[in-house]
């Protein structure tokens, strides 16, 4: 009768699709083996992922709020939830493996003395909890488990599916354990760089541009497509690298990890790094005038051609499709 917990992140008051995806994928397990779905959020106004909550899935959501938990600290937000697990009990902790969870994730699991486990695309029960992640850059997949009573577990986002059940969670509010005064660091404001309009981690659709848009001026192409599409605009590291666009635009091993249901990659080589950031795309199309380009190896479909001759026109047939 396993109970999973799943970390409700927010930004500003948005909150994270991936949460939805991993109450859904919680649920699914949990109504198999007779358990229940625990949302855990932090922050001051829980109206929304209450709402929310019941409606992928959770049996109760569980709320902590105050002056330490209005805006993210890492110390105040690992404590609050290690708190709770200690008091609840939870047989898992998921967080999405974005940069909030990658940051709480080891800390909490620290806190706590049990297994973490980072980056999971697959999670199975058969009287107990088996996870599926990406290892040597996405070439592999390994199943591991883990011999603790609680796991932390962070999961891809768009690695699971949506799955409303149109239910309604019975909020309960909770105890951080957070006093003001022992806290090592206080957040006094937060600076985030302008991203594109859609969150990259979380898009269901990514265009990215590498090298051979020859030029910062060409990446318009990039997110003139995007744009028609409702997507995410990404880069490789070699157009990061040339100061083309900004950092939060790279996918790749050392850039943003994505899995979106369709990757448009246009002038890419397939450098590894690359790939380790998009290989769990459920669809790949490439697009480069090099044949012999290692992306076409991973790619559903592939288009050998210019860039410069394809995109104009995939975004004009694009447009019209949509009206």
């Amino acid at each position: 009768m396993p109970n999973i917990a799943v970390f409700i992140e927010q930004r500003d008051g948005n909150l994270k699709k991936v949460a939805w995806q991993m109450l859904s994928e919680a649920r699914k397990i949990t109504d198999a083996n007779d358990g229940e779905v625990w949302a855990v959020f932090l922050g001051d106004d829980a109206s929304a992922a209450t709402t929310e909550a019941g409606k992928y899935g959770a049996h109760k959501i569980f709320t902590a709020g105050g002056e330490n938990l209005s805006t993210f600290n890492s110390e105040a937000y690992g404590t609050a939830l290690a708190n709770f697990c200690k008091n609840n009990n939870p047989d898992l902790l998921l967080l999405g493996s974005t940069a909030m969870g990658k940051d709480l994730g080891p800390k909490v699991a620290a806190k706590l003395e049990c297994g973490c486990i980072s980056d999971a695309v697959g999670m199975t029960f058969d009287g107990g909890f088996e996870f599926r992640r990406p290892i040597f850059a996405g070439k592999c997949f390994v199943d591991v488990t883990s011999s603790t009573s609680c796991t932390v577990v962070s999961v891809r986002p768009n690695a699971f599916m949506l799955n409303e059940v149109g239910g309604t969670a019975a909020a309960e509010s909770f105890d951080a354990g957070i006093d003001g005064g022992n806290l090592k660091a206080i957040v006094k404001s937060v600076e985030a760089a302008t991203g594109g309009k859609v969150e990259l981690t979380e898009a269901e659709v990514v265009v990215s541009g590498g090298r051979g848009i020859k030029g910062p001026e060409n990446y318009a192409l990039i997110e003139k497509l995007a744009e028609t599409l409702g997507a995410a605009s990404g880069a490789s590291r070699a157009v990061v690298d040339a100061e083309w666009v900004d950092y939060s635009h790279q996918v790749g091993q050392t850039g943003k990890t994505v899995g979106p249901n369709l990757y448009i990659a246009a002038g890419i080589s397939g450098a590894i790094q690359h790939l380790a950031g998009m290989s769990s795309s459920k669809c790949i199309v490439a697009i480069n005038k090099d044949a012999n380009a290692p992306i076409f190896k991973v790619a559903d479909y592939g288009i050998v051609a210019d860039l410069f001759d394809v995109l104009p026109v995939l975004t004009d047939e694009v447009g019209k499709l949509k009206g």
